[in-house]
């Protein structure tokens, strides 16, 4: 009996944690990974005759291997953007079938925060965002795995860019900033979180042992070790951009705002690169390529990178 008190304590330590950073009201959820906060919130929140508007290179269109449209049931419509961000006025047109049985209703707009760009979004375009959700009887989701590095790049609270700017429905990401695993799924209206617990279980993100992810997210929120995390990673990216900017081979293409740099190297380096460190290839027509930073990533690891990118350039 002892144990399992503790272990309940555990797990509303970190509950209560949430609502400081959240406020009192925030309903919190914890899950295994990203893509199943992300696909359980989307479908507590949608019916299978609806669909997700997100940006063309968002998370949940491009790199979560369909499982919205499956687990949901719903159709995703992805919109073009330079730096990830959606905009309002790409919003409208999509507004023409509501109501009309043949088409496809839209039900949720979902940001990133940062965008998969590595764009942050401001609290006025967030609010505008959500104040066109609202008058469209739509629903408003936000992708947060990365949110602490928005976070402090913001040099705002979490509630101020989430709760207080009409968010319904967040994915709090932990193992992008120093967590091993685990997530949170936060509600802003506990009418929509009312059946949650039980999608949680069908959708195989209860875990059983939550104390595990609590304990980690008490560690990470309480003593501020998240910010400290975020900014170190941000610090690093700032310091590659700053050492790469001027070989003249290489060229930024996206602004440096949390720990993502998009950059153009030329073709024949790639390879060779990539047999010394591990990165993604955004665009292969167009050489871009993106560099991550992390939460344990040391100047010196940015020195000896940037030292062999000079070797073979």
């Amino acid at each position: 009996m002892w144990l399992v008190m503790a272990m309940i304590h555990i797990q509303k330590k970190a509950e209560d944690i949430f609502r400081k950073h959240f406020g009192a009201d925030a309903q919190v959820f914890f899950t295994y990974g990203g893509t199943g906060a992300n696909v359980i919130g989307l479908q507590s929140i949608l019916h299978s005759h609806q669909a997700v508007i997100c940006a063309e290179t968002a998370h949940i269109n491009v790199d979560e291997c369909g499982a919205p449209e499956h687990f949901t049931g719903c159709k995703l419509i992805p919109l073009p953007t330079a730096d990830g961000k959606l905009r309002v006025e790409q919003m409208p047109p999509l507004m023409h079938s509501k109501g009309f049985e043949h088409h496809v209703q839209p039900g949720v707009i979902s940001v990133s925060q940062p965008t998969e760009m590595g764009a942050v979004y401001t609290v006025e375009e967030l609010q505008d965002l959500s104040y066109f959700a609202r008058e469209n009887d739509l629903f408003f989701h936000m992708d947060g795995a990365r949110i602490a590095n928005a976070a402090v790049f913001l040099d705002k609270p979490f509630h101020e860019f989430t709760a207080d700017s009409g968010v319904d429905v967040l994915s709090f990401g932990g193992t992008k900033n120093g967590m091993m695993f685990g997530e949170a799924v936060v509600f802003f209206d506990e009418k929509l979180s009312e059946h949650f617990k039980y999608i949680r279980k069908q959708g195989m993100q209860l875990h059983s042992k939550m104390r595990f992810i609590s304990a980690q997210f008490n560690a990470l929120l309480e003593n501020d070790l998240w910010q400290r995390n975020a900014l170190h990673a941000n610090r690093m990216a700032k310091l590659l951009e700053e050492k790469v900017k001027d070989i003249r081979q290489i060229k930024i293409t996206q602004p440096v705002q949390t720990n993502a740099i998009f950059a153009q190297i030329p073709h024949e380096y790639m390879a060779p690169l990539q047999k010394e460190y591990f990165f993604y290839i955004w665009n292969a027509q167009t050489d871009e390529v993106r560099w991550m930073t992390s939460f344990d990533t040391e100047e010196e690891d940015v020195e000896v990178f940037v030292s062999v990118l000079r070797r073979l350039i």
